[in-house]
Order: structure tokens, then C-alpha cells, then sequence
């Protein structure tokens, strides 16, 4: 294949597969704290933090990792601020201690941080101001988890990304993702180039999900598919992945490797493909193979959907699993679109009303829905264009679903967050 789009490939895997400390909006949210302290370079006296609606609604109902079963924005927020270390991203809680957690309690208490909603900026937007006789200080990440876009101390601007980006004039790579050469990439791709990466992805991974099935975390969605229905593949593929939310959205602190600046969506995209593999008894070669085509599947899909939206990403990385089982099991270019054609037919506009525990039983369904997506096609029926979002090639039903995630349910999401931060909606008269 093309060495540039061989070569872009591999370096949105090693970008995007990162190992994170639980739900990555509450990471965010201290790691941009984190940051905002560094610069401080001193005590501070008050913090106000201004976040996009997704943030809020993502930060709204999910345990603070690390922090003894702290919640809310600005729990993360200080907790990042007290006990952060910056330097390891989204990892920035791994290493608090009992003092830190008892020295946010104590900030909690006395009301040292305020939240605000920041309308009009992008989805994914975290602004820190710390503020006290010595400095004042802004920080923000936007787009990405860990994007630093700006930093200010004392009217002074220390980094501006605009900035650096019109010097640069970078084109995302990402922009370079399609199915026919992600699935030519993962034919050739070379397994030292690949080893390191998706073997931290299986381990870790598959790590959370072992502690989500032996303990109690949340609604237990994936102890209790696994009690219910037994211990076939299609079970085990939905319930592990479901375990490793579980664990995950209730306070554990295991990392996971993430997918599109998520660790719900890097589960879903991998675990049940793991769970497949071992049915089928294949090569770890194939089956780092077949996680490759999951893994850039799913980025594909949210490329054009957006980090953040009212479109619930557990089916976009659900629908890359997919396709990795249809290509596990040898199915070439035309079974694999068939496949994600059939998982975005069914379950394309399922709603993010916030990261929680029901996300577990969203991958649940999600992963579900692929694999009768597979099943469908294995039998050689697969829905047909014209019928909904279907279209003649994959990459235009592709765009549609990522059209209808990113701009048809903006109005969707305001809505949800208005629900979820109690202002309600107003009846029509």
C-alpha cells in the first residue's frame, strides 16, 4: 500500500491507543487543572472552571478515579489541582495519596471551586482560571482530551495552539482513513510495528474487565448477562466488554487503553474481538490484525462525528468490532462494509445522556447489534441504499451517520443537558 498512508496509520494507532485512569472527562478536567497549578506557581485562592455542555453531562454522574468516590466537576477539577501531576496526562491521578484526597474534601467544603457552562465553544472545552494575590491564570484543552490549546499568566499568553497551527499548517491524518485501506493495512502491517501497542491494549483491557466480573461495580450489566444468558461467545463478547464500563464508570482505578479519546469505546472496540479470537482459537498475529481493523474502523467513524456528541460512541467502536469479527473469520472488503452498513442500519442515533454506569449496558447493546450485524451478513443479508442513512458505498453511509452524530443531533444534546442539569423544557403551548 501507499507508504505515506501505511506510515499515517501507524502513528494514529500509537496516538490514539493511550492508556487513561478512568472516564476521560474527568481526567481531562484534572489534567487541565493540573496544568493550571504548575503555571500558578503558588497557592491560589479561588478556581472557576467553564465547561462545554458534553463535559458537564460526561462529569455529571461517574466516580472521580482515585478519589476515595468523589464526584462532579469540581471534585475532578481539585483533585487534579491538589494531587496532579501533570506530566502524566491521563494518568494525572494514578499517584494521589489519602492527604490530597482529605485536602479536596476540605476545598469541596469551603465552595474553593465554581463550575460555569460555556456556551458556544466546542463540544469538548475545559477552561481553568486560578485566581489569588499572586497570579491569575487561564488554561485551556479543546477537541481533545489532552489538547492544550491555550495558557495564559498575568495577561501574558505562554502558548496559543491557534498559533503554532498557522505556523505548521498541519492536515489530520485521519483524513487519510477508509475501510478498503484500513483493511490493506492490517494484511500488511508489520507485527514488531504493531506488537506494543495493541498487546497493552488486550492486556490492560482485558485486565479491568476480569475485575469488573469478580467484584460489584455499578448495576453489574456484565456479571449479570454472564448469570443469565451463560457463557457462549456472543455472551462473553458483550458481557466483558460491558464489565470493563462497569469497573471503569464506578471508581476503579485500572487504566484502560482508550479509542477516539475514550476508555467505554477502547473496550468496546477490543474485548469482544478478544472474546472471538479465543473461540476461534487463532493466531495472536490474527488477532492483533483483526484489533487493528476494529481499532481504525471505530476512529473512522468518529472523525467525522467529533470527540464529543449527542451520538453515543459505544456503537461507532461497537461497529468497528464488527468488522474485525467478519474479518477474523476471513470475510474481505465487501463482507466487512456489509457489516458496518448493518450496525449503523440498526443502531445508528442511539443518544450520550452522559458517561454513567447504563453505559455499560449501551456497550452491551451496541456490541449486540454488531454482531447480529455480522451474523446477518454471514448469511448474506445486509440492508440495502436508500434505506435510511444506507448508501451505495460504505464511506458515504459512513458520512451520513457521522453527519446526523455531528450536526443533526446538536439540538438533541442541548436538550439532554438541560434535562440532566435540571432546568427542564419549557411545553409548547
Amino acid at each position: 500500500m501507499d507508504p505515506h498512508i501505511y506510515q499515517s496509520y501507524l502513528e494514529i494507532l500509537k496516538e490514539e491507543l493511550v492508556p487513561a485512569l478512568g472516564c476521560t472527562e474527568p481526567i481531562a478536567l484534572a489534567y487541565c487543572a493540573a496544568i493550571a497549578k504548575k503555571v500558578y506557581d503558588g497557592e491560589p485562592e479561588h478556581m472557576d472552571v467553564y465547561c462545554s455542555g458534553n463535559i458537564i453531562k460526561n462529569v455529571k454522574s461517574v466516580t472521580v478515579p482515585n478519589s476515595g468516590g468523589m464526584h462532579g466537576i469540581e471534585a475532578a477539577a481539585l483533585l487534579g489541582m491538589v494531587g496532579g501531576r501533570a506530566d502524566k496526562k491521563l494518568e494525572v491521578l494514578e499517584e494521589v495519596n489519602e492527604e490530597e484526597r482529605a485536602r479536596t474534601r476540605e476545598l469541596l467544603e469551603q465552595g474553593f471551586c465554581t463550575c460555569h457552562l460555556e456556551e458556544g465553544v466546542k463540544n469538548l472545552y475545559i477552561r481553568v482560571e486560578l485566581r489569588g494575590k499572586d497570579h491569575l491564570v487561564k488554561v485551556v484543552i479543546a477537541e481533545k482530551h489532552t489538547q492544550l490549546e491555550y495558557v495564559e499568566r498575568d495577561g501574558e499568553v505562554l502558548f496559543s495552539l491557534e498559533k503554532q497551527k498557522d505556523a505548521e499548517h498541519k492536515k489530520d491524518i485521519r483524513e487519510l482513513l477508509e475501510v478498503k485501506d484500513i483493511l490493506n493495512f492490517a494484511d500488511e502491517v508489520k507485527m514488531e510495528e504493531i506488537e506494543e501497542t495493541i498487546g497493552r491494549q488486550v492486556t490492560l483491557n482485558s485486565a479491568i474487565s476480569e475485575e469488573g466480573l469478580r467484584n460489584h461495580y455499578g448495576a453489574e450489566v456484565g456479571r449479570t448477562l454472564l448469570a443469565a444468558y451463560g457463557d457462549d461467545v456472543k455472551v462473553r463478547a458483550r458481557a466483558r466488554a460491558a464489565a470493563g464500563s462497569d469497573a471503569r464508570m464506578n471508581g476503579c482505578s485500572l487504566p484502560v487503553i482508550i479509542n477516539s479519546g475514550s476508555g467505554n469505546q477502547g473496550m468496546a472496540c477490543s474485548l469482544p474481538v478478544i472474546e472471538f479470537a479465543k473461540e476461534g482459537n487463532v493466531s495472536k498475529e490474527r488477532m492483533y490484525r483483526a484489533l487493528v481493523v476494529s481499532n481504525l474502523i471505530s476512529i473512522h467513524q468518529k472523525k467525522y462525528i467529533g470527540s464529543l456528541s449527542a451520538y453515543c460512541g459505544a456503537v461507532s467502536a461497537a461497529c468497528g468490532a464488527g468488522a474485525a469479527i467478519t474479518y477474523l473469520h476471513g470475510g474481505d472488503y465487501e463482507a466487512v462494509s456489509r457489516t458496518i452498513t448493518n450496525t449503523i442500519a440498526n443502531m445508528g442515533g442511539v443518544v450520550c445522556d452522559g458517561a454513567k454506569s447504563s453505559c455499560a449496558a449501551k456497550i452491551a447493546s451496541a456490541v449486540d447489534a454488531a454482531i447480529m450485524a455480522y451474523t446477518l451478513e454471514n448469511a448474506n443479508h445486509y440492508f440495502l441504499p436508500g434505506e435510511g442513512l444506507v448508501q451505495d458505498d460504505v464511506e458515504d453511509t459512513i458520512k451520513n451517520l457521522g453527519y446526523v452524530g455531528r450536526v443533526g443531533m446538536k439540538s438533541t444534546d442541548v436538550t439532554i443537558l438541560k434535562l440532566m442539569i435540571q432546568e427542564g423544557i419549557k411545553e409548547e403551548e
